[in-house]
């Protein structure tokens, strides 16, 4: 059996255990993901008087007509969201209930394997800091969750891109092929990273706020715990608790990152040289002027109603794979 953890499990258990987590969370939530990306994805209705051109999920302003009227004539506003609810109902009833699931093949192709990498990594870096001393207990899962969560994100950025532009703006996939090979064309394979910035920003510190409070309240519940609870339960409870605190502090960099990676594909329709890329900071002014602080906040609920329930999710699955997997060992061991 290949060399085991402090848990009493290998690192390929571990990512069987994180693998099957990661399939029920993305097969319950992405219709979420789908609505908080359309809210994030909408830019603020522009004053009279602007004609525009809407092409994957972004507002062109082309030039400024004179009379707001002639403009209506060729242009037409597309739908838009007033909340999770409005949202949900206009996909259904424009585009079918399939469109919930847009992107899942993406999600399962990136989020399974990143899931099963990232768990596994976080695992083994907080066991190797604890071992080594090398920061105390209560800042290791901290450290552990921001590391694993970086290389994590820089591996599957161009995954996340891909799926972001599904759930964006219903494409099939030939289309997104087109405007992958397009944009890879004028930027070169660096746009495929395109917002990896905004969802490090989003991530490494989610990882970091995540793993930290999940381990401060699960210590705090097991404490409490009745002797008839199991320690899944307390996983469950401490992981919805700890993703939606998380989720919220780092919402405005997920807005900002949704706006980048559905800018992907949009310039070619015009046929202008695509235009020096804004940095995380400028889009955050950006969307602040247009928008607000609700702007920075766009998404809220569905991201809070998903992050939640699917922190909860994964974490638990994980926890009970891995007692699992730890009983079975041991049933393998004592086994003449």
């Amino acid at each position: 059996m290949a060399d085991q953890d402090p848990g009493g499990i290998s690192p390929l258990q571990q990512m069987v255990a994180s693998g099957a987590g990661a399939v029920v969370t993305s097969l319950f939530m992405t219709p979420l993901d789908v609505v908080k990306v359309r809210l994030q994805s909408q830019r603020p209705s522009m004053a009279s008087g602007k004609c525009l051109l809407y092409c994957s999920g972004v507002l062109e302003p082309l030039y400024l007509c004179p009379n707001g009227a002639r403009c209506a004539t060729w242009f037409q506003d597309p739908t838009r969201f007033t909340g999770t609810m409005d949202a949900f109902v206009k996909i259904v009833r424009h585009e079918g209930t399939r469109t919930l699931w847009s992107g899942l093949p993406a999600t399962l192709v990136m989020t399974v394997p990143a899931t099963a990498v990232y768990f596994t990594a976080y695992d083994q870096l907080k066991a190797f800091l604890c071992d080594r001393a090398l920061t105390s207990d209560l800042y290791a899962p901290m450290v552990a969750g921001a590391l694993a969560r970086l290389g994590t994100v820089t591996v599957i950025s161009p995954l996340e891109l891909v799926r972001t532009k599904l759930q964006a703006q219903h494409l099939s996939y030939r289309e997104l092929g087109t405007c992958v090979r397009a944009a890879v064309a004028q930027g070169g394979w660096r746009s495929l990273w395109l917002g990896w910035g905004p969802t490090a920003l989003r991530d490494v510190p989610f990882s970091a706020l995540y793993w930290f409070n999940y381990e401060l309240v699960k210590s705090w519940l097991s404490r409490l715990r009745p002797k008839d609870q199991t320690s899944v339960g307390i996983s469950f409870v401490a992981g919805g608790i700890s993703g939606m605190v998380a989720a919220t502090l780092t919402l405005p960099f997920d807005v900002v990152k949704t706006q980048r990676q559905i800018a992907l594909g949009a310039v070619e329709a015009v046929r202008v040289m695509p235009p020096h890329a804004d940095s995380t900071w400028l889009l955050l002014r950006r969307i602040l002027a247009e928008s607000g602080t609700r702007g920075l906040f766009a998404g809220f609920l569905p991201r809070i109603i998903k992050a939640a329930p699917s922190c909860a999710i994964m974490i638990s699955t994980y926890e009970f794979g891995k007692s699992f997997f730890q009983r079975l060992n041991r049933e393998q061991l004592l086994s003449p």
